[in-house]
């Protein structure tokens, strides 16, 4: 289930900055230089203005060359001046947003490795990539623009007001008339849009979860020969963004034509009033310089109040993008270490105390119902159900990846909950069905169990794992280089690869779901036989489909509908539970056949071949009698 259907309150905009701003940090010093040189660049860019018309007065009542070179040399200053500030405003601004960005992707990625399975459960992976990605881009496009765009054009409308006011006097009123009237335009057209953008965003999660199925699932794709199915559903998610995007951007597309005709009005109304002062008071009321500074003013207040449309545009656009990233960095794990956590797990039993659990508190019924169970220390555990039976829901308590809805699991005879979290997980090794190995080398993978296991570690526990027989055979032996997902090795070395991984953590407890599913039967009763010989004081839990796999445990639990049906060893299990007997019977049943099948075979055989060896035999007897016969006759 995706975050669409948070059970975070709706974040208000002072939320979302106190949120964000937490992830600024070494960026505060760039982050407030670039509005300081901001600020130096605008007061200069309006004071250039200022100083042009004087020098265009001067030029008009016909100054002298001396004159016109001071003016042209406090101009150029200014001008390098500006530029420096802007440069290094600049730089400031690239800075603090690629180090804003930068760090809120650690602090998702960090506020995602510290989640449960069931804050997980709450966000799709398509969903957490997005907010990764580009979210986290519109976020530091935005801040970007903040620290100086945003700056720069309220700050330039405003000193670009007051000289206006300073060099035009009363006419300056109609920029301040059309400005506000213009960015009420602007601001309205905005607004409209921002539901469209949060629209937008929401549909990005479709689109890449359309990708990642393809491209994970490709080689299915190909096998069923759905390459159209899934164009088409790709087609219309691109589809969907593509017309919300063109909604947007037509609504967008007056900002431009508005700032065009605004300027054009002005210009027409300054020139027209200007040329009227100054023709008919000769220069007295107005002169040239004074219209020339005006109508840069003006030019300058419209292009920022243009600018300040764009950057609330932008702004936006990423408000959704930064609620959502919020959302994942105010979620509070659901699991979290007690105040005085144990940090020493006893021993490997394992007990459950009337314990029921539920994935949703809404549920219609719970995963697991009433299951008391006490696993001694040591022992192997057998557990057998079908489909759908919560198998792996119950071995994820003891790990205690879930929190029991109700009573109580003890290993080691505390409770899960009174442990430190990574103490307890580093003491319950789980290898799970569907396995997955990092891309790196085998000893890459292979020391996520214990990062200074040894060479010689490696290898034994490989042993163990039945794996380093084929490890061998590679060109690179343990250096071999494992692509992303391991896909350049089969499905049971991978397996065995991880349970190596997870031996060398020298677990309490070793949990295997169905991770021997991919293993022949020789080589999956081998690695048990290893564990018996060389773990034998580690607890084994064995949760498999075939009950070839279970047959050497000491006791099975089975599993039926969320509750155990019972629990005893295999032999009695046989003569009294009909629900393992079933599983027995019809998966011995195939190879029961078989074996009648081929012992009859053999007697077929064996009675052709004696057959004909007795024929021969009767033909060599007859033969013989024939010639003793014919001796005697004569």
């Amino acid at each position: 289930m995706s975050q669409d259907a948070s059970t975070l309150p709706d974040l208000s905009l002072t939320q979302i900055v106190k949120t964000l701003g937490k992830s600024v940090r070494e960026q505060k010093k760039n982050s407030l230089r670039a509005p300081l040189y901001v600020t130096g660049e605008v007061i200069i860019e309006c004071t250039i203005p200022f100083i042009t018309s004087h020098l265009i007065n001067e030029m008009q009542a016909g100054t002298e060359m001396r004159t016109i070179a001071i003016y042209g040399a406090v101009l150029a200053g200014l001008a390098l001046l500006s530029l420096f500030c802007g440069t290094r405003a600049g730089v400031a601004c690239s800075i603090a947003s690629t180090g804003l960005a930068r760090n809120l992707r650690h602090d998702m990625f960090a506020a995602i490795q510290r989640f449960s399975f069931s804050n997980i459960d709450r966000f799709s992976t398509n969903s957490l990539v997005t907010r990764l990605t580009t979210d986290t881009q519109n976020v530091q496009m935005a801040y970007m623009q903040i620290i100086r765009s945003a700056v720069r054009s309220p700050l330039m409308i405003l000193f670009a007001a007051i000289m206006a006011f300073v060099s035009g006097g009363p006419m300056a009123i109609l920029y301040v008339v059309v400005s506000l009237l213009l960015g009420a335009v602007l601001i309205g057209i905005a607004r409209y849009v921002m539901p469209i953008f949060r629209r937008i965003f929401r549909k990005y999660d479709n689109l890449n979860e359309s990708v990642e199925e393809n491209v994970s699932g490709i080689r299915v794709v190909k096998s069923f020969v759905r390459e159209e199915h899934e164009k088409r559903k790709f087609r219309k998610a691109s589809g969907e963004l593509f017309y919300d995007f063109w909604g947007a951007e037509r609504i967008l597309a007056w900002n431009q034509p508005a700032m065009t005709f605004a300027v054009d009005v002005i210009y027409t109304f300054v020139i027209f009033f200007g040329s009227q002062a100054i023709v008919s008071s000769a220069g007295t009321s107005m002169q040239v310089g004074q219209m020339s500074a005006l109508i840069t003013y003006g030019f300058s207040m419209l292009i920022s109040l243009n600018m300040l449309s764009m950057i609330f545009v932008i702004i936006t656009m990423s408000e959704e993008s930064a609620r959502r990233i919020c959302e994942v960095l105010l979620e509070e794990p659901d699991l979290k270490n007690p105040d005085k956590p144990v940090y020493e797990v006893p021993d490997g039993s394992i007990d459950f105390d009337d314990v029921s659990f539920s994935y949703n508190a809404n549920a219609d019924r719970m995963a697991l119902s009433n299951v008391n169970l006490h696993i001694r220390s040591g022992e192997v555990i057998g557990v057998i159900g079908g489909t759908g039976s919560s198998k792996s829901t119950l071995i994820q308590l003891i790990s205690r990846l879930y929190d029991a809805t109700e009573g109580t699991v003890r290993v080691g005879g505390v409770d899960v909950r009174d442990y430190d979290m990574d103490t307890l997980r580093n003491e319950v090794s789980v290898v799970l069905q569907r396995n997955v190995l990092f891309s790196g080398t085998i000893k890459d993978n292979l020391r996520w169990g214990d990062p200074n296991a040894t060479d010689e570690e490696i290898v034994a526990a490989c042993k163990l794992a039945q794996a380093d027989e084929f490890v061998q055979q590679f060109p690179n032996k343990y250096d071999t280089y494992i692509e992303q997902g391991g896909t350049n090795v089969s499905g049971g070395q991978k397996q065995r690869l991880c349970i190596a991984r997870a031996l060398l953590k020298k677990p309490k407890i070793l949990i295997l779901d169905d991770s021997t599913s991919a293993v022949d039967t020789k080589t999956d009763k081998s690695i048990r036989a290893g564990f018996r010989s060389f773990i034998p004081e580690t607890t084994k839990i064995i949760i498999a489909q075939r009950t070839g796999s279970v047959e050497d445990a000491d006791r099975i639990i089975v599993m039926d509908n969320g509750h155990i049906d019972a629990i005893d060893t295999p032999q009695n299990l046989l003569r009294t539970n009909a629900i393992y007997r079933e599983i027995y019977q019809t998966q011995n049943k195939a190879s029961h056949d078989q074996t009648m099948q081929d012992v009859g075979d053999g007697l077929d055989a064996f009675n052709a071949e004696l057959a004909a060896r007795n024929k021969e035999l009767i033909s060599a007897m007859d033969g013989t009698a024939t010639g003793e016969g014919a001796y005697d006759h004569e």
